[in-house]
């Protein structure tokens, strides 16, 4: 039997190789014989790196700006391919993430995607001709202004200053200098891993629904939101496009600005990593899909990484299980995506008053996650 073992992360707890890991120990229990492919997925956000590197793009680490000004070491990675051109995979959670910043209304208000800039810099100078962004993770709400002013671009105010880094200075802006912005970004294909559909701005836009979890209150939100619509407009005046699209409030509305000066392009997330990292010929060789995350709920029904891998397996007949940390949906739901079984680390792990300690599913995931693995594998 061969084996196709493709998790994406358990946030909180495994990353997605930790936890591809884990399942692979509880299905060698009962099928010692089989061969197991272990192949890490992600839909786009924090774990594409990841799944890039498993998959063999060379990993880098560069010295970049963080989100509020602190130098953070950020991993990025880059593989040639056969033409002699490159490809790049880079998060904005490497150089702007969350994790790199307390989420306080004055921090929502600094917070700037320079250092994702300085990574395509990078990215650029190694040769890389396609650039991958994955979006999830970040700490800013500045439309991508800070990445293209790292790569060149001067935003100014109406005294002609440039603006301070963040998404609090947007509605300042009132004229862009692109006379400086890297040239190399004209001949660089961007495409834009993207699972939400969010615009840049308004009541659904980036900073009403993703400003608080980066520590806005309700004036940081309200600034922030007419910054980016001050953004956009200047973006359109300057370049003649709008920024305002389905998908462009993600990542604190990160892909506007590369939607207004480069030809980027965006796309569903799990279908652009399962492309770069070549899931395709892996389910080719596989008798049985086991995949997972650390919860399954109705968004993951949405298309994300173990949903699209079990219609992607379910479309060659190919059978899908699934564990999970938790799972809120029902059986009937996962079995319109192929998954013949499925198993949650709650209901293994420790009780407390009656109820499952999350906790200790979460200290213990991996444990928890091989010998789920097992039994539903001797009850399949």
């Amino acid at each position: 039997m061969r084996i196709l073992i493709a998790p994406d992360k358990f946030k909180g707890s495994l990353t997605a190789t930790e936890a591809a890991a884990a399942i692979a120990e509880g299905a060698l229990r009962v099928y010692p014989d089989a061969v197991v492919t272990r192949f890490p997925i992600a839909d786009g956000g924090e774990g594409t790196l990841e799944a890039a590197v498993a998959a063999g793009y060379e990993e880098r680490i560069n010295a970049v700006t963080g989100p509020i000004l602190k130098p953070v070491g950020a991993a990025w990675a880059i593989r040639e391919d056969s033409f002699g051109g490159a490809t790049a995979v880079i998060e904005t959670a490497q150089a702007s993430g969350l994790a790199s910043m307390e989420p306080t209304p004055e921090n929502s208000l600094r917070a700037h995607s320079y250092g994702c800039g300085q990574l395509i810099a990078a990215a650029l100078d190694a040769g890389a001709t396609e650039i991958v962004l994955g979006l999830g993770g970040s700490a800013m709400t500045d439309g991508g202004s800070g990445a293209l002013r790292a790569l060149g671009l001067k935003p100014l105010d109406a005294a002609g200053t440039v603006v301070p880094l963040g998404g609090g200075s947007l509605a300042d802006i009132v004229s862009l200098d692109a006379s400086a912005l890297d040239p190399r970004l004209a001949k660089t294909t961007f495409r834009i891993a993207v699972d939400v559909r969010n615009p840049l701005y308004g009541s659904d836009g980036a900073a009403h629904v993703f400003g608080p979890q980066k520590g806005a209150d309700a004036d940081a939100v309200e600034l922030l939101d007419a910054g980016l619509r001050n953004w956009a407009s200047v973006l359109r005046e300057t370049t003649g496009r709008d920024a305002n699209v389905p998908g462009a409030g993600a990542a604190g509305g990160f892909p506007a600005a590369f939607l207004a000066f480069t030809d980027a392009q965006l796309e569903g997330g799990f279908e652009l990593v399962a492309g770069l990292t070549g899931l395709e010929s892996q389910l080719g060789d596989a008798d049985l899909v086991i995949t997972g995350e650390g919860s399954l709920d109705t968004q993951s029904l949405s298309g994300k990484g173990p949903i699209g891998l079990a219609d992607a397996a379910r479309d060659r007949g190919i059978p899908v299980l699934v564990v999970a940390g938790r799972i809120t949906v029902t059986p009937e739901d996962l079995a319109k995506h192929g998954v013949e079984g499925a198993a949650q680390l709650l209901d293994i792990a420790q009780k407390r008053d009656g109820e499952p300690d999350v906790a200790d599913a979460v200290a213990n995931a991996a444990k928890y996650l091989a010998s789920a693995t097992s039994q539903l594998l001797e009850g399949a």
